[in-house]
């Protein structure tokens, strides 16, 4: 037990000094920038504002959704590194059936909207045949996650394909922002919070709900317990098949609202070429969630930081930063490695990966 807390410490304190190295990092380059306007540098600092906060937070929500999916799924003791590939699907049906309910008079907003609640149950239905093979039929659960991505990698290009005759799709449009009146108003605040694409306030309500049912409620405690120690869990009279099940279905809606963000919150098309528009998102969603220890507002922090970095490396091709653009384009990738080496041990669920079969002694 001392072990245990003693590693956990480690992992806290590594991750404190991180995001402290990440903050004072800001700062001194924030400072240099205000110092010297007329460097690159300063004209960086120069374009960072509130739309680039903006531009960060629309770049979260595939991210972070993706994230608090992953928590609930691994909380209960279901390890779903398949959110990609329900980023990917989810991505694809909602331009899919937008575009086809549309016709020839264009999409409206109701149109890409019944397109967004179609990705939602399309990412769903992939999480229960998951949920299916991994708890009813007991497969490897990473192998499992591993076949969710590679069909879905290739089944969404494929339905491009016969829907459109290439892997990417025609533009649709995007879901309309939501401006609350007065509050938009609201010197550097507003434009940012107050007049957003409603599926980032979707994520903004999402962190919080998140844990409170984690931590303040019933459904709460039994995935915990479901992930720990599914047995006592069991004999209480809670059937943990229910609660692994419930965990991975919401991971599937979380995702799938991560995946209908991208496509019709911010792309307004499907892009299906190499590893598809969503590019590894799900991939840093599950790293987000990790570095965060699975607590939902760490997650969020998390996510918002490598979205921010992708943010970072679009403006700095706009001020013409002397770099090739593949070695800007890699910025947040390297970081999520970064993060990797240095954040610590994580402490997965006990029980995450196990099956478990109601009466198991």
């Amino acid at each position: 037990m001392a072990a245990l807390q003693s590693r956990e410490v480690r992992a806290m304190n590594s991750r404190v000094r991180i995001a402290g190295f990440s903050i004072g990092s800001a700062i001194v380059i924030g400072v240099l920038g205000f110092l010297f306007p007329g460097s690159a540098l300063g004209r960086l600092v120069g374009t960072i504002d509130g739309s680039y906060v903006s531009a960060a937070l629309r770049y979260t929500v595939p991210i972070g959704f993706a994230a608090l999916g992953g928590i609930f799924a691994e909380k209960s003791g279901v390890i779903n590194i398949g959110l990609e590939g329900l980023l990917i699907i989810s991505a694809f049906i909602g331009i899919a059936v937008a575009d086809t309910m549309a016709g020839s008079a264009g999409a409206t907003q109701t149109t890409l909207w019944l397109g967004f609640f179609a990705a939602v149950l399309a990412s769903t239905l992939f999480a229960l045949l998951f949920a299916i093979v991994c708890i009813e039929f007991k497969a490897d659960q990473i192998i499992a996650g591993l076949a969710v991505w590679l069909i879905a990698l290739g089944l969404a290009p494929f339905g491009s394909k016969i829907i459109w005759g290439r892997v990417n799709s025609p533009s649709v449009g995007t879901l309309n922002n939501w401006q609350i009146p007065l509050l938009a108003d609201i010197p550097v605040v507003g434009p940012i919070l107050f007049d957003a694409n409603p599926v980032v306030y979707m994520l903004l309500a999402a962190v919080p709900l998140t844990w409170f049912v984690l931590n303040e409620t019933a459904f709460g405690r039994w995935v915990k317990a479901s992930g720990e120690n599914p047995m006592a869990l069991d004999t209480v009279g809670v059937d943990v098949r229910r609660v692994r099940y419930a965990s991975v279905l919401l991971s599937g809606v979380l995702a799938g609202i991560g995946g209908a963000g991208l496509s019709l919150g911010q792309a307004g098309l499907f892009n299906g070429s190499g590893t598809t528009m969503v590019d590894g998102r799900g991939w840093i969603g599950i790293t987000a969630f990790l570095f965060g220890n699975y607590n939902p507002l760490g997650a969020f922090g998390a996510s918002f930081l490598f979205a921010s970095l992708d943010a970072l490396q679009i403006r700095l091709q706009q001020v013409g930063f002397q770099l090739p653009n593949e070695l800007i384009g890699i910025i947040p990738y390297v970081t999520v490695i970064v993060v990797l080496a240095f954040v610590g041990r994580t402490r997965i669920p006990d029980a995450a990966g196990e099956h478990y079969e109601s009466g198991e002694e």
